[in-house]
């Protein structure tokens, strides 16, 4: 009851930490975007009068630019908050056969001593199933540990549906066309209607991996945290590497990403490929009224979709439309609010991910959509390794790998913006 007490008081305490932090940078957000909106409102008067003052230039791109940083930040914050309210902060496992099984674990990864840790994997109901690849399953606290940076790093996990399976695939229906029905008189007669559309989508898991190594000099170091190591070796690698597949992914060896689908002007959208409208203006965004493409996007989703949506594109162009106002002169990009809260374009919520392109003729560099209902990512339950202490003597080699597989379950859910050519 002792130890149960401790640990409790120590997540409280790095959640503590973690608020104050985030009250910390969201007072220095809001003092920077009040003075972005002065210095770039003095800016637009010279560049009125004639006037193209290159200091002021500067300096209102500096502040910009910190003001980027701090809403990254921020976010970086409250993805922390969120972690710790779901996951804890790591700490001890209170459940006898996990512990045992964690003990067997460091053995095996310290001196590759097996300690019948397949059947420990059982007892702990880490695993109920064959393992056709070999390798053992990490122990909890390694996983949740990968896990979390996970949804700290990859900003489609944040706003997509996450869903673990047992499977190699996952398959399910969706229902592109409803019954049809129509008005007939009283001696009309009655043809048959349309039957409901189902079209199946399946999504294959793919397999993440990672090949860390170590001496055994360093495993023999009791005073290592071989689990935070692992974590730390492998997890901004796998957040990276599947960050990067839900944007762009080829669906082949990786996850299918939300651009790599066909895509077509909205108004000859189809179901199987993406929506998107024009930016108006070339090689970027129109000179006069550069926000009613964005309000035409916005529109462009379906009403039941939009109450849920929100932005996604990276810092470069979250830079850009920072200065786009509305007709009453209103900035139309506003930061966080309270702590735990994203920016917001439009009052749509803003998720940045560094993954999507930059603003360029021909590209696609913002998406706007309920992600939840538009794109899946999948996880097979297990995080593994393999200990390799042959191959690259004095090296040991740590095989470890996550399976994935992520795409478009509903093409209907967001929109893209062209950058017009």
């Amino acid at each position: 009851m002792k130890m149960l007490t401790t640990r409790k008081r120590g997540i409280a305490s790095v959640r503590a930490d973690a608020t104050t932090d985030a009250n910390t940078i969201l007072a220095n957000l809001q003092k920077a975007f009040s003075e972005f909106r002065t210095e770039h409102g003095e800016q637009i008067k010279e560049m009125k009068k004639g006037f193209d003052d290159v200091v002021k230039v500067e300096k209102v791109d500096r502040i910009n630019a910190a003001v980027t940083d701090m809403q990254k930040a921020l976010d970086q914050t409250n993805a922390q908050l969120a972690a710790l309210k779901l996951n804890g902060t790591g700490g001890g496992d209170n459940d006898p056969a996990r512990a045992e099984h964690a003990k067997a674990f460091g053995q095996f990864f310290r001196k590759g001593v097996d300690a019948n840790l397949r059947d420990l994997e059982v007892k702990a109901k880490l695993n109920t199933q064959s393992d056709p690849d070999g390798g053992y399953v990490v122990p909890v606290e390694m996983e949740s540990g990968i896990d979390r940076v996970l949804g700290t790093m990859s900003s489609m996990r944040s706003v997509a549906t996450v869903r673990s399976i047992g499977a190699a695939a996952y398959k399910k229906l969706v229902n592109v066309g409803g019954a049809t029905s129509g008005w007939v008189g009283e001696n009309s007669g009655r043809p048959e209607t349309a039957t409901p559309r189902l079209i199946g989508l399946e999504f294959g898991m793919k397999e993440l991996y990672a090949q860390p190594a170590a001496t055994q000099t360093m495993l023999d170091d009791a005073s290592m945290n071989i689990e935070q190591w692992l974590a730390d070796e492998v997890s901004i690698e796998f957040a990276e590497q599947e960050g990067a597949a839900h944007i762009s992914g080829n669906g082949v060896d990786e996850p299918r990403g939300l651009l790599s689908y066909d895509k077509v002007a909205n108004a000859d959208h189809a179901w199987g490929k993406l929506g998107f409208v024009v930016s108006g203006g070339a090689a970027g965004f129109a000179a006069s009224s550069p926000s009613d493409a964005f309000l035409d996007l916005i529109y462009a989703l379906k009403r039941g979709y939009r109450q849920n949506a929100s932005w996604l594109m990276n810092d470069a162009t979250v830079g850009k439309i920072r200065k786009f106002k509305d007709g009453q002169g209103n900035y139309l990009w506003q930061p966080s609010v309270l702590a735990g809260e994203p920016a917001s374009f439009m009052g749509y919520p803003l998720v940045d991910d560094d993954n999507m392109p930059d603003v360029a003729a021909g590209a696609f560099p913002i998406a706007f959509g309920d992600f939840k209902r538009g794109y899946l990512i999948l996880d097979r339950v297990g995080v593994r390794v393999l200990r390799d202490p042959f191959t690259s003597k004095p090296n040991i080699l740590f095989y470890t790998t996550k399976r994935t597989g992520g795409g478009v379950q509903n093409f209907e859910a967001f929109k893209l913006l062209k950058i017009a050519a």
